[in-house]
């Protein structure tokens, strides 16, 4: 519920406008020796107030580690963290205290506690993924150290898209431009679509991909936590997605068994595919290819205009929502996948470490 994880384990906790976002890292290796600085990059990829497509709430997301960590190396002990809250304007939610916002998590948050915190959405909020960018930046460097590399993108926003594969992509662009899209053409297309949802007080969705190098053969489980599956627990835990395909997806259904398979041949002494359909896992375990997705985010729920809803004593009424919003959720969001495929990663990883003696 609030842990991820079955040896690298993350638990968080947090509200959008209490006094912190934090969480507790158990299962992390001893002697990991963690570069504090990238753990901070990757917080100021996902903070808010980074360019002017995104929410101008004015965060500087400094974490401060409680524990587990001594000279600069994890200790092996839970690894505890947070991150203070700075500007929360919860007076901006005062009026949505009795409302029920369309597409948010107020309704069901009220039918499951019978209570709920208002203010900026409480524990629903997308600011409790902050927890989840520490940990996935831990997670990156212990895989890191095994040559494993994990790589996020905005591949589509609204209609526009990038119509080439991961690997037709200099990705070492993706940080280039604040929307997050290492095709620079579409990348200035897509930042106007975002900037005109902004101006219409509206939202835009769109898709993230990301492609996972590095990996051997043979992480994951046969029949439950296959790693494909995991991925998508992970992945569909994020707020706004609505869905997750990795491999062919979707697409590979209009191929037939003879197009779709993908055929090992021998590359020196490396057993290797042909094509990779599969997206590098075969019944729920590694096979050593590069394992690539994508995430399907909807449009953020929040709008800056008149909307018609039902309050707590089900009566209709509208809103008009006051507050600062992204428009668009998917630059933001590129470390936060990463993240969270790096933690499923690092776990599987782990897991690994079990399977043979």
């Amino acid at each position: 519920m609030n842990t991820i994880g079955r040896i690298f384990r993350l638990t968080s906790f947090g509200e959008s406008h209490g006094a912190a976002i934090g969480g507790v890292i158990d299962g992390c290796p001893a002697g990991l020796l963690l570069d504090l600085d990238l753990i901070q990059k990757d917080l100021d990829r996902r903070k808010p107030g980074q360019s002017h497509i995104t929410t101008q709430r004015a965060e500087g997301d400094s974490v401060e580690f409680l524990s587990g960590i001594f000279e600069g190396q994890t200790t092996g002990t839970p690894i505890g963290f947070m991150i203070k809250n700075q500007d929360h304007h919860s007076s901006d939610y005062n009026d949505l205290k009795d409302v029920y916002r369309p597409s948010h998590a107020d309704y069901t948050y009220d039918q499951k506690y019978g209570k709920r915190d208002h203010r900026g959405g409480g524990r629903s909020s997308a600011r409790e993924t902050i927890a989840r960018v520490v940990a996935g930046a831990i997670a990156k460097q212990l895989l890191a150290g095994f040559g494993i590399k994990i790589n996020a993108y905005v591949s589509q926003v609204g209609q526009i898209s990038v119509d080439k594969s991961y690997d037709k992509l200099d990705l070492t662009l993706t940080e280039t431009n604040i929307v997050r899209c290492p095709d620079p053409e579409i990348a200035l297309l897509m930042i106007a679509r975002i900037e005109e949802a902004g101006r219409n007080h509206d939202t835009v969705g769109g898709i993230i991909s990301g492609v996972i190098t590095g990996v051997p053969a043979g992480w994951g489980e046969p029949v439950f936590n296959k790693l494909h599956a995991d991925l998508g627990h992970s992945m569909l835990g994020i707020n706004a997605v609505k869905g997750f395909e990795y491999g062919s997806g979707f697409a590979g259904t209009e191929l037939s068994g003879s197009e779709h398979n993908d055929i090992f041949v021998m590359k020196g002494d490396q057993v290797k595919t042909i094509t990779n359909h599969s997206g590098g896992i075969q019944g729920g375990i590694s096979n050593g290819q590069d394992i690539y997705w994508r995430v399907a985010f909807k449009p953020i729920a929040t709008l800056l205009k008149e909307q018609q809803t039902i309050n707590k004593d089900q009566l209709e009424t509208t809103i008009n929502p006051k507050g600062r919003h992204d428009p668009c959720v998917l630059p933001r969001a590129v470390p936060i996948v990463e993240a969270m495929a790096a933690i499923t990663l690092a776990d599987h990883f782990l897991l690994s470490r079990l399977s043979r003696i």
